[in-house]
Formats: C-alpha cells, sequence, structure tokens
C-alpha cells in the first residue's frame, strides 16, 4: 500500500481588499480598547485633579451663597372623576 501523501502548502486565496481592511480595522478596534481600558485603570495628570477641585469648590461656594427658598410643596393628585352609567 503505497500511499501518497501530499505534503506541499494548501492553496491559501491571496485577501481581498476587503479583507484587509477588516483585518487592520479589527487591530485598531483592539489597540483602542487597550488604551481605554489602561486610562480607566492608571490615574490622570493631577492638572485634571486640580481642575476637578477648583469646580467643586466652586459649586459649593455657589450653593452657600444662595438663599433658601420655601420648601417645594408636593403635588396634589387631581381626583379622578366617577364614570357615568350608562
Amino acid at each position: 500500500m503505497s500511499a501518497e501523501l501530499d505534503l506541499s502548502t494548501p492553496e491559501i486565496p491571496e485577501p481581498t481588499l476587503l479583507e484587509s481592511i477588516l483585518r487592520y480595522g479589527l487591530f485598531l478596534g483592539a489597540i483602542f480598547q487597550l488604551i481605554c481600558i489602561l486610562a480607566v485603570i492608571f490615574p490622570t495628570s493631577k492638572g485634571h485633579e486640580q481642575e476637578e477641585a477648583e469646580s467643586t469648590d466652586v459649586k459649593a461656594a455657589e450653593q452657600m451663597k444662595k438663599p433658601k427658598g420655601p420648601a417645594p410643596q408636593p403635588r396634589q393628585k387631581p381626583k379622578k372623576e366617577s364614570k357615568k352609567k350608562r
């Protein structure tokens, strides 16, 4: 039984333009996701934290300056009209 084995490389068609675009798009998407994950894990720069602290201080000062008005009254539900019998 002498079976001949075909050990040559299998024929793989050349990738089309659409397949190439899809491949590189997937690579770019994966890199973008990694950058986003790293941005969440690692803290931001000190300058950004100072800006956030200043904005919170300004908001707190504005809230303290505003005089308190009358407490809002709860809205009363309108009474349901009874259905007319026919």
